[in-house]
């Protein structure tokens, strides 16, 4: 009970130096945000037909799907463009013994059989995240954050990081642009630990910066 007490004591004394940001931050943050989301909302208005008549013709299921991710202490559907077959979520399961990433509880599989041919294409060039410019416009994530994870994996985090699901996860972030899919557990959660610890404009527009040189020269690093 004392060691629960200590943890939690070392939480909540985490959680209200997360709640002490520069001078004006939240508010340029939420109208970056704001610009932000807009634009990338343009896009994906614009490649909604096109996208969205490929993944039709090539698999049966929606064109979006609205996946449980946790940000800001809450379980929010976060929308994304199908890139797997309907159903693949009750598949993962099954596929449990060919996880490449045995370090923690995130999945990865380089040839993951639920993957469509079609996704594969949207993927590679991170197309599939383009809806998640709805979730920033309606608060649920902000351009820059941690990385969003589902709620059975957060419940797995160590204990000196289980504060981060209560920051707003971000479609970019220190983690990503670090190498995403391919850290170890504790270093993406270091990574994301570390940008919460040190939030600041230049920091966000460092990242962005950094994510958009990616997206142009290799895509398949976010």
């Amino acid at each position: 009970m004392q060691m629960k007490s200590v943890v939690q004591q070392a939480q909540t004394k985490i959680s209200r130096e997360l709640e002490t940001y520069p001078a004006g931050y939240p508010e340029f943050k939420r109208a970056l945000d704001i610009v932000g989301g807009f634009f990338g909302l343009c896009i994906f208005t614009a490649l909604y037909p096109i996208i969205g008549l490929a993944i039709k013709l090539d698999s049966r299921g929606p064109v979006l799907v609205a996946l449980e991710r946790v940000s800001k202490g809450k379980i929010i559907k976060l929308y994304k463009f199908r890139s797997m077959i309907a159903g693949a979520h009750s598949q993962k399961v099954l596929l449990a013994p060919f996880n490449e990433r045995r370090d923690g509880p995130f999945f990865k599989m380089k040839h993951d059989p639920r993957l469509t041919r079609f996704g594969k294409v949207i993927r590679r060039f991170r197309l599939d995240e383009m809806p998640q410019f709805i979730n920033v416009l309606r608060g649920e994530l902000s351009l820059v954050g941690p990385r969003p994870h589902e709620p059975e994996e957060i419940s797995q985090y160590p204990s000196e990081y289980a504060f981060l699901q209560n920051c707003l996860a971000g479609i970019t972030g220190l983690s990503q642009v670090s190498g995403a899919s391919s850290l170890a557990f504790a270093k993406e959660l270091e990574l994301d630990a570390q940008y919460a610890k040190h939030v600041s404009l230049a920091f966000d527009l460092k990242i962005i910066g950094k994510t958009i040189a990616i997206l142009l020269f290799d895509p398949s690093a976010v």
